[in-house]
């Protein structure tokens, strides 16, 4: 049998602006567990920004070329939800790339 904290306890990472690794905004609790390499190339940060924004654009626009959405208000909010984990997620990626940018003096 294991031991449950094998490793020790779980300490939840302090925010640090040269850090490494940027937790997600959009974890869902107050310990983290999904990151952003912010050290990982920038052709690969904006491929998954891309990607996620361009993934939530699509089904917004899928949606918005319905005659009529009839649906419960809960039904919405966990689509509301659904979308702006991936949005979130791209807008974190997106301030990781600033953040380079800038500290390269490429951006104002």
């Amino acid at each position: 049998m294991t031991k449950p904290f094998a490793n020790g306890p779980y300490v939840k990472p302090t925010p640090h602006p040269e850090s490494r690794f940027m937790a997600l905004t959009s974890n869902c609790d107050d310990m983290p567990t999904l990151f952003v390499d912010a050290h990982a190339p920038l052709d690969v940060l904006y491929d998954a920004a891309n990607y996620r924004l361009r993934a939530v654009t699509q089904a917004l626009e899928n949606l918005a070329m319905r005659g009529s959405i009839e649906s419960q208000s809960f039904i919405l909010s966990d689509f509301a939800l659904l979308c702006a984990i991936p949005l979130r997620d791209g807008c974190d990626l997106l301030d990781v790339i600033g953040r380079r940018l800038k500290a390269m003096g490429e951006v104002g």
